[in-house]
């Protein structure tokens, strides 16, 4: 007959947690970055691991394993052995890719649990040079007169960039049509050239070109206008109600990691986002330092994917 476990039980269930965080880790921790070397997640995973490596003496391995919108290597710490040595970089396009993809192999909610949040990074809309439109609202009054033939360009489809164009054509009623690249740099050499209208660019990747004017920001999509840019508007400041978007980049494990590891592993990450030369180096890149809890984390991902679905429902952009 089953019966419930006891409380020596599950209190010797706790203290065998308790000793396995106390010894882990005890060989090379593998950190899988979804996407290829040199963007965000890999600068975020390259900066983390040699800090955690002088913590404990083991080496933290990096593997790049890109495609399918990150995808791929997302499965791959999915189905790692739960044991906390699999930890893998997410973003907010982890959590648009579960509604986003019809077929998924894994669940990030069911066969992920979130360790930490890295940082997050607010985003612009920007114009080419050719182009007259300055703020949103001129946007929206050219686009009324130009039906489906506004551009935005973006890393690609499922992107996080992707669902921010499709957010502002929901609420500030803008046509506009997507046009993928493979990349933030593509889509903004070709703003630059003409080939399209406007580009959803990380704030990092635009400020060069909008300080020698080749492309001129139209609105943020934080809430708040960021330090680096204060002259430039937010998009609720600009008339659209309720546009909030900040990208967010995190770290998961699977699903069935014992809490006391991922705890450690939650503690050690925050350490090292609080070293004073961590958070200069994020912050001259645009990106904002956030340190939480792993509960906090894992609700705020619940949050995005509830968001999201409703933006691809609403939208009808799903892919197979």
């Amino acid at each position: 007959m089953n019966r419930a476990p006891t409380i020596s039980t599950l209190a010797a269930v706790i203290l065998a947690g308790a000793v396995h965080a106390q010894e882990f880790p005890q060989r090379p921790i593998r950190f899988i970055v979804p996407n290829p070397p040199g963007g965000s997640n890999d600068l975020l995973a390259r900066l983390t691991a040699p800090r955690m490596n002088e913590t404990w003496g083991q080496p933290v391995v990096i593997d790049n394993r890109p495609g399918a919108a990150g995808n791929i290597g997302a499965e791959l710490a999915a189905k790692a052995p739960p044991d906390g040595y699999t930890i893998v970089v997410t973003s907010m396009s982890t959590a648009i890719s579960m509604t986003y993809y019809r077929k998924l192999g894994y669940d990030v909610l069911r066969d992920l649990q979130g360790v930490s949040l890295f940082s997050t990074q607010p985003n612009v809309l920007v114009a080419g040079p050719a182009s007259t439109v300055r703020t949103i609202a001129e946007l929206s009054a050219v686009a009324k007169g130009k039906a489906g033939q506004i551009t935005y360009g973006t890393p690609g489809t499922g992107s996080s960039q992707h669902m921010m164009g499709e957010l502002l054509k929901i609420s500030g009623r803008i046509d506009l049509v997507h046009v993928p690249y493979k990349g933030t740099g593509p889509a903004l050499n070709d703003l630059i050239g003409g080939q399209v209208t406007l580009v959803f660019s990380p704030l990092v990747s635009a400020i060069p070109h909008m300080k020698t004017g080749r492309v001129r920001a139209l609105a943020v999509t934080s809430p708040k206008r960021a330090p680096a840019t204060p002259d430039v508007p937010t998009m609720i400041e600009s008339g659209v109600p309720g546009y909030d978007v900040v990208s967010w980049y995190g770290v998961h494990t699977a699903a069935k990691a014992p809490r006391a590891i991922v705890d450690k592993l939650n503690q050690e990450i925050n350490r090292i986002l609080s070293l004073p030369d961590v958070r200069e180096r994020l912050s001259g890149l645009g990106m904002d330092p956030s340190p939480i809890s792993v509960d906090k984390f894992n609700a705020m991902v619940a949050s995005e994917v509830t968001r999201w679905a409703k933006v691809i429902k609403e939208a009808g952009i799903r892919q197979e």
